[in-house]
């Protein structure tokens, strides 16, 4: 007897639809699996071989035969237990093939048929959708991020003899569906707050350009004048997640298994800040597996990297493709892979090794040649793509001590999407979504600049000796400030801004 069934494996953060062929021919017993399967996939014969008995039903005693096709791409992870389950249930005629055709399976078996939850649910759904079947097939604790993607039927259950009896018409099983508006309304609580930073009006202004524009920052200042509190907060000004950006980042959390149950769909820009002692695989991804790293876990949100020279100088020189292309590539012998890490790199760090290095009253213990080979931890390249660096300094007595309170972080991100939705309909033919992103092709284009401004950027050019590298980051960051007061021209006022946030530049001139 032979029967099919659809299961799926994930491939970087996509599904691919797997067809599970089962024969039951005469011969001596025994449970074969072929078609590239990986040792847990394998193993599988023994949990399905138990569920199967264990929940009521005769396993046949047959030779059995599970072919996984397509053959030539490696299947591995459990969420091919129930679709084998089935199909060999199929085969026996305990389910009909007409209605299993019907859906995407997947979901882990437990030795007495109890269904557990897997990896990478919310993918195998959108491929169900597109696939245009009626339904996905899942565990129940899987079955809300399922239910994010409409249009599909979401069967869920606990335990095998649910999915066979609704099979059979015994057990009647309602498709879950979600109300994804409400998802967004009830996450759309902000903790964290820009009012909350005393002082550091000047930084906290850095952020807001660099939040409407997609640039990256890198914070210099002594410990404690408020850079991690400042990053903390940048989310919060961020233009919110729209639903494909919120389907694209659950995905990646969905592939690593850190899709909270809870919450079924990333609904709020994420925040990532991995310890300094991070490997490369950590940062980029990989694994025998590979998995998504931090940069990928940080798409369409936020990386912040503090103290940022204690880093591995391997793991931050891993940082270059990302920052560049928007995506990390990772290749093995058996397959390239890649995953979405499309960010906003927010770093800090210290002066100098001690960190007081220029602080009034406060003396610096580190002698020159620590000092500079504490600066140089971290190369020219990476910094290149960093388009704002500001000093952060200590904050005076005399602002602690006050009771003003700064503006709020709802008030800042107003300016934030106004200035955004001006970079939409500016780069709405082109594939960029913001200025960080220009090329100097679109530089040229969009960053026309008036007489006054250009004599200006001519004599900073000069006088500070600026790359041509430097000189277009201070174009595209006056872009975004123009942006911010709704000019389509580029005015002095906007470069002078622009050239206070290349801090490193105007050092490197002294």
């Amino acid at each position: 007897m032979l029967s099919k069934a659809f299961g799926s494996v994930t491939i970087g953060t996509e599904a691919v639809k797997v067809e599970i062929e089962i024969d039951i021919s005469p011969g001596l017993p025994g449970f074969y699996i072929g078609g590239l399967a990986e040792s847990s996939v394998k193993e599988s014969r023994e949990r399905v071989k138990a569920a199967i008995k264990n929940s009521g039903y005769n396993f046949p005693t047959q030779k059995i035969t599970a072919n996984l096709a397509p053959a030539d791409i490696k299947k591995e992870g459990t969420g091919l237990d129930l679709p084998i389950a089935l199909a060999v249930l199929c085969a026996s005629n305990v389910i009909q093939q007409d209605s299993l055709s019907k859906y995407i399976v997947c979901g882990e078996l437990s030795l007495d048929g109890s269904i557990r939850s897997t990896r990478g649910v919310l993918p195998i759904a959108l491929l169900t959708k597109k696939e245009r079947l009626k339904g996905i097939i899942c565990p129940k604790d899987n079955a809300k991020e399922a239910a994010v993607v409409r249009g599909i039927d979401v069967i869920y259950a606990s335990h095998l003899t649910e999915i066979v009896g609704f099979f059979q018409g015994i057990n009647k099983i309602i498709p879950l569906s979600l109300d994804v508006e409400e998802l967004f309304k009830s996450s759309n609580r902000e903790k964290l707050n820009f009012a909350d930073v005393i002082g550091q009006e000047s930084a906290k202004r850095a952020l807001e350009v660099a939040a409407a524009g997609g640039h990256n920052v890198l914070m210099i200042g002594p410990p404690g004048s408020g850079k991690t509190m400042l990053a903390q907060r940048l989310p919060t000004i961020l233009p919110p997640l729209s639903f494909e950006e919120a389907l694209e980042t659950s995905a990646i959390y969905s592939v690593a298994g850190l899709l909270p149950s809870k919450m079924p769909l990333i609904t709020q820009r994420p925040f990532c800040a991995p310890h300094h002692t991070i490997s490369d695989a950590g940062m980029i991804g990989g694994g025998t597996f590979p998995r998504p790293g931090q940069v990928s876990l940080a798409h369409n949100g936020v990386l912040f990297l503090d103290e940022l020279p204690e880093f591995k100088k391997n793991v931050l020189e891993s940082l270059r493709q990302p920052l560049e292309d928007g995506f990390v590539t990772i290749c093995r012998a058996s397959t390239t892979l890649k995953f979405p890490s499309r960010f906003t790199l927010i770093a800090a760090q210290n002066p100098c090794p001690c960190g007081f290095f220029g602080e009034e009253g406060k003396s610096c213990s580190c002698t020159p040649s620590q000092i500079h080979r504490y600066r140089t931890k971290v190369s020219g390249p990476l910094l290149d793509r960093i388009d704002i660096q500001i000093e952060v300094p200590a904050i005076a007595y005399k602002e602690l001590s006050g009771n003003r309170v700064g503006e709020s972080s709802e008030e800042i991100k107003k300016r934030v999407i106004k200035a955004r939705n001006i970079q939409y309909k500016r780069f709405q033919n082109l594939k960029i979504f913001s200025n960080a992103q220009m090329s100097v092709k679109e530089i040229n284009r969009f960053c026309k600049l008036n007489k006054q401004a250009q004599n200006i950027l001519e004599k900073t050019c000069t006088h500070l000796k600026l790359s041509a590298r430097a000189y277009h980051r201070i174009l595209k960051i006056a872009r975004t400030i123009a942006d911010l007061e709704d000019s389509s021209q580029i005015d002095q006022v906007h470069i002078l801004e622009a050239v206070q946030y290349r801090g490193l530049d105007r050092r490197a001139s002294i």
